[in-house]
Order: structure tokens, then C-alpha cells, then sequence
């Protein structure tokens, strides 16, 4: 559909005013919507103001709402939606809904455009700037979390960030009060965002008591992991004050906080916001004292130093300078292991030679290296047939051309030019094809090897005097193929000619006459 232009031609159907035409109209869209490389030929076709002025029609609304939301997913869309009347029209809806829960695609559509500067902005600025006011009357009038989510998204805009000033008070009350974790993460998620100057964080955590909260919160098993998550959040914005970081730190909650990084290593997020906190706390120089020389925060640090994940290393990587340029000794530790993670590959080669050494020692004393190869000798303890690796199978896909440059060492146990990389011969029969000790012999002259060759397809090798059993009868090769003795195992009588020559029994073939 996307070759064939299909949404620029059913654009011109968008509005019609056949409704049930429009309607199917609008869930063909709505289906190909899941498509990015769709939503953004939507958007090119001039599709988004079409939806927003259906958004009057209750008969198409949903549809619309659930279009719309589609292409705010998109970042480069939600820039589109603020040269249109959507967010107005949104926020009429939201706030003058009956019910105490707002639509599911209403919010959600609602929730995506906040994450936009410029359409939080249209936000706040809804009806003479009351907008935000409205919004958080009704998260809180209804408790509703997904109204407060949207509040939350508005909030981390340093544009929008101001306007949540007068709303203080009623944040911090919440917190101490809220029995609903949903509505709670959010409230919490949305003091977090405010990491602004104009406000007082030590006096506000002492009002509303909210550091004996803050440490009950993070003690392991007592809350959701998404609340203990914001919570951390918290405390790196309100570690911005000076003095706040040095209360928090004097009330033992670097000590927690290190506990719960041990609980929860395996969760990224919690761990990149915990050396976040360290990372504020460093800052401050009656933090920073207290960090590096009264707690174990710099050696978890030095741990975190090499995480798979590359926030972590990167964060963890800024606040180790910092302890480095205030602090000698640890200074030294950190450089030893940056030292240790930089040479990590060419360690890791010295101990693998190493350790070849101390092998190859161990084959020579008992003289593991001088036993032979797969044949005459064979000695099924040493080496087993399990042991080839498959790629000595699958490199060369033909069978022709298969060993003039191949190179083997002592241990291989046989040799594949005599076998076929099409597997028709299985390793568990090679003693009845390699024979005479398995040696080899090898032909460094074309021209004799097909001399050869045509002497024993010329040969007669068959006496009508005597009755043979038919595994002894011999088949007449050609230039590609070599004279080899039947066998009913094998589907193919012959076996592919190769550079190397390889001596079998001398009664079928010229190379040994007698």
C-alpha cells in the first residue's frame, strides 16, 4: 500500500460526507497507522488538520482520537499539533468531562503532547493561563492518575517548570497522605522534575517531615519498584541545595541508598539514579567530604566504572573525577583500575598464551604432541572424531575444489580430501577408505597426476576367468573422478579427485603395480 501511494489517495475522502465511507475511510488509516513510514506520509499529506476538525463529529470522535494519538507518537509530529486548535480542543474535553475518569484515548492522546514544549505550553496557557489549574483540580478532586501523568509530563519543561510553584503545599500533603501508589508515583515523579533554584528544599522536606519518608520509602521491600524509582529521582533534585544534600546525608541515607544499590544491581534505572545522587552530592563540599571519606560510595563507584550499560559508565566516570581531583588515594585506586579496563584485551591475551605454554609443556613431558594422525595408530583417547570442528565440513562448498591451499596440523586426526563435503561418507566409516596406514601421497605435478589418472582408466583390472564378489569389481573412473572400489554403503561409487593424492590398497590401483 505504501508503493502505491495508497494514502495520499484516500486523503481526498477526508471528510466525506457519506458517513459510513468516512468511517471505513478512517479505520483503513487507523490500521496502517501502526506504521511509522505511514504516520509520516499522514502528516505530509495534510491529514492532521482533517482529523483534528472531526474531532466536532461524535459519530467519528473515537476513531479521530485514536488517530491522532497514533501520530503523537512520533516526535517530529507533536511539533505539527501545536499549529493546529488540538491541544484547546483537548483540553475543553478533558477538564469538562462528566465522568470521574476521563477517556482512555482522550488522556493518553493528551499525555503524548505534553511531552512537547510548545504544546505543554498551550497547556498551561488554556483559558487565560488557568489551564494548569484546572488540570491538577481535577487529578486531585478525582484522584486520577492518568490526568495527574499528564500534569507530571507538563512539568518537565524548564518553561513550565515555574508554574508549579503555588502548587507546593499541596504536593508535599499529598505525599504524607496518599494511600493510592498510582496517584502517589505520579505526584512524586512530578516533585522530581521541579530541580529549580526558587525553591527552598530544606525547608520543604522539614514541613512536611518528608526525609523519615524518603528513607522508609527506599529501605528495601517496602515499596513498588516504580515509586522507589521516583523517590531517588527526588532526592538528586532536592540534592541541587547545598544544604539540603548535607541533611540528607547526615541522616544515614547515602548508607541506604548504597544497600538498595546492592538490592537492586540488576535494575538499571535504579542504579543510574543512585550514582546520579552520588554524582549531585560530590558537588557539594559538605557532601563531599562526607561521601569519600565516611562511607564505601567511591568503592561501589570504581565497580560501576565498567557497566554494560553506558549511562552508568558515563556518570560513574564524571563523579570518579571529581573524587579523583579531591582525594590522592583514591585517586591512585581509580587510575589502577581504569589502567586494568583500558589493557583489559592485552591481559587477557598474555594469560591465554600463558596458558598455551603451560600445555604445550604438559604434551611434550608426556609426549602428547608425537602421537599420529587419524589412521594406522589412532588412538581414540587422545582424539576423538567429535572433536573436528563443522567448519572443516562447511567452508568449502565444492567438492572439486577443495584442498590445494588447506593447511592441517599435527593434531587433526584424519584429512577431509578424502572425504566429500557432501557427506555421503560418514567419519564412522573412514577405515574402510583410508587405508595403508591412512598415509598420503602427494602429486605437486599436474601433468603426472593425469597421466596417472588415464593409465587407470585405461586398465583392465577385471579377469572373466574368475568370479568375484562385487564389492571387489572395480569402476572405471574419468578425468574427474578416481578408480574406487563398490560399496554398498555409499550412493556414489567414485569420490572427487583432489590436489592431494592419497595411497590406498595397491591391488585396485596402478600407483603400486604389485
Amino acid at each position: 500500500m505504501r508503493e502505491e501511494k495508497i494514502v495520499i489517495k484516500l486523503a481526498k475522502l477526508v471528510p466525506h460526507e457519506q458517513e459510513d465511507l468516512l468511517n471505513i475511510t478512517l479505520r483503513l488509516f487507523l490500521n496502517l497507522s501502526f506504521d511509522s513510514i505511514v504516520r509520516s506520509e499522514m502528516i505530509k499529506s495534510g491529514l492532521l488538520p482533517k482529523l483534528v476538525n472531526l474531532l466536532n463529529n461524535e459519530n467519528q470522535r473515537i476513531i479521530s482520537m485514536c488517530l491522532l494519538y497514533h501520530l503523537s507518537i512520533d516526535d517530529s509530529s507533536k511539533e505539527m499539533f501545536k499549529f493546529t486548535k488540538c491541544v484547546e480542543m483537548l483540553m475543553k474535553m478533558i477538564i469538562e468531562s462528566p465522568g470521574e475518569q476521563v477517556d482512555l484515548e482522550l488522556v493518553a492522546l493528551g499525555t503524548n503532547l505534553a511531552l512537547n514544549s510548545k504544546c505543554a505550553m498551550q497547556m498551561i496557557e488554556y483559558s487565560k493561563k488557568k489551564g494548569l489549574k484546572f488540570l491538577i483540580k481535577r487529578a486531585f478532586k478525582f484522584r486520577d492518575a492518568l490526568v495527574m501523568k499528564l500534569v507530571r509530563n507538563i512539568s518537565q519543561h524548564d518553561e513550565t517548570k515555574n508554574f508549579f510553584l503555588d502548587y507546593m503545599g499541596l504536593l508535599g500533603e499529598t505525599i504524607k497522605s496518599e494511600t493510592n501508589d498510582d496517584f502517589l508515583i505520579e505526584v512524586v515523579g512530578t516533585l522530581g522534575n521541579l530541580n529549580i533554584s526558587d525553591i527552598d528544599y530544606e525547608m520543604f522536606l522539614n514541613e512536611y517531615n518528608l526525609v523519615n519518608w524518603i528513607k522508609k520509602m527506599l529501605q528495601p521491600g517496602n515499596a513498588e519498584d516504580d515509586l522507589v524509582l521516583d523517590v531517588i529521582v527526588l532526592v538528586g533534585a532536592v540534592c541541587n541545595d547545598d544544604s539540603c544534600a548535607n541533611m540528607l546525608s547526615n541522616s544515614g541515607i547515602i548508607e541506604i541508598l548504597i544497600e538498595l544499590l546492592n538490592a537492586k544491581q540488576e535494575d538499571d534505572e535504579i542504579v543510574l539514579q543512585i550514582v546520579y545522587v552520588f554524582y549531585q552530592m560530590i558537588f557539594h563540599k559538605s557532601t563531599r567530604e562526607i561521601i569519600i571519606k565516611k562511607t564505601q560510595a567511591p568503592a561501589y563507584l570504581i565497580d560501576l566504572m565498567n557497566d554494560k550499560n553506558a549511562e552508568v559508565r558515563r556518570v560513574c566516570s564524571f563523579t570518579l573525577d571529581i573524587i579523583s581531583d579531591y582525594d590522592e588515594d583514591w585517586s591512585k585506586k581509580i587510575q589502577i583500575e581504569k589502567f586494568r579496563h583500558h589493557n583489559s584485551q592485552w591481559l587477557e591475551m598474555i594469560e591465554v598464551s600463558q596458558e598455551n605454554e603451560l600445555r604445550n609443556q604438559i604434551n611434550d613431558r608426556y609426549g602428547m604432541n608425537d602421537m599420529p594422525i587419524y589412521g594406522s595408530g589412532y588412538n581414540p583417547y587422545y582424539q576423538t572424531p567429535d572433536d573436528e570442528p563443522l567448519e572443516n565440513y562447511l567452508e568449502v562448498q565444492d567438492a572439486d575444489a577443495v584442498t590445494m591451499n588447506r593447511n592441517y596440523e599435527m593434531g587433526d586426526y584424519y584429512h577431509t580430501e578424502t572425504v566429500p563435503y557432501d557427506g555421503r561418507i560418514s567419519p564412522d566409516n573412514m577405515q574402510d577408505y583410508v587405508r595403508n596406514g591412512g598415509n598420503l601421497e602427494f602429486y605437486d605435478d599436474d601433468d603426472k597426476m593425469l597421466e596417472q589418472v588415464e593409465m587407470r582408466n585405461n586398465a583392465n583390472f577385471y579377469d572373466e576367468g574368475r568370479e568375484y564378489d562385487r564389492r571387489e569389481v572395480p569402476i572405471k573412473g574419468n578425468d574427474y573422478y578416481e578408480v574406487d572400489v563398490y560399496d554398498d554403503r555409499s550412493r556414489y561409487p567414485s569420490r572427487p579427485k583432489t590436489g592431494h593424492r592419497y595411497n590406498v590398497d595397491s591391488s585396485y590401483y596402478l600407483d603400486d603395480p604389485n
